[in-house]
């Protein structure tokens, strides 16, 4: 029988979720929090992710350790220090500064389809990772990312192409990660071993 259903997300021990929507065939690894964020079909995050505030797309495949989302402090103000924000746990008479929590859920990481998040990368608030992008183990993403592009290093550059653009371009409008479950494994030995271009010659049209 298969580990991963469509009905239930398959959660390892001391997972913690706060407002999240998973959705088919998600897998969500040991240790990791997921907060007010999303997890498409076949997405997936392996130990100890800390993923906050974000879009995370279809067969999204995401490494042990990484940081999506990652929240920010004020820098403005007097102090940067969280007691601005979380005042209750300080004082009996102050409240949290809700509109600061507002913001920081507003500034959303969005993560495309069919794309790879490397060990210990962290994608701060507000970055697109387009369809297909790869980030290298250890980058952090400041900027957005192209589609079928790689990124490496701090903060993250163009490493390379994953495809060449007019094959990327096939392959977003192919949109195979829309098929639904019996067509992905009808197909299943043709992603093993097509090339993306002949892949896309089979299945186009």
């Amino acid at each position: 029988m298969a580990r991963l259903s469509a009905e239930t997300p398959f959660l390892h021990p001391d997972v913690e979720l706060t407002e999240a929507q998973l959705g088919r065939y998600v897998e969500i690894g040991k240790g990791s929090r997921i907060a007010w964020s999303s997890f498409d079909d076949y997405a997936y995050c392996d130990r100890y992710a800390d993923v906050a505030n974000a879009s995370v797309g279809k067969f999204a495949n995401i490494a042990a350790f990484t940081r999506i989302g990652a929240t920010d402090h004020p820098l403005d103000t007097a102090a940067c220090h969280h007691f601005l924000y979380r005042s209750s746990d300080y004082w009996d008479d102050a409240e949290v500064d809700e509109a600061f929590f507002e913001h920081r859920r507003s500034r959303r990481a969005r993560i495309g389809h069919d794309t790879w998040i490397g060990n210990g990368a962290m994608i701060k608030p507000e970055v697109t990772l387009g369809d297909g992008a790869v980030v290298a183990s250890g980058a952090v993403v400041t900027k957005d990312v192209a589609p079928y592009t790689i990124v490496a290093g701090t903060p993250a550059r163009v490493l390379r192409l994953r495809q060449p653009p007019e094959v990327a371009e096939r392959l977003m409008a192919l949109a195979w990660w829309d098929w639904d479950h019996a067509l992905l494994r009808e197909r299943l030995e043709d992603f093993r071993s097509l090339p993306a271009l002949e892949f896309l010659e089979k299945y186009e049209g």
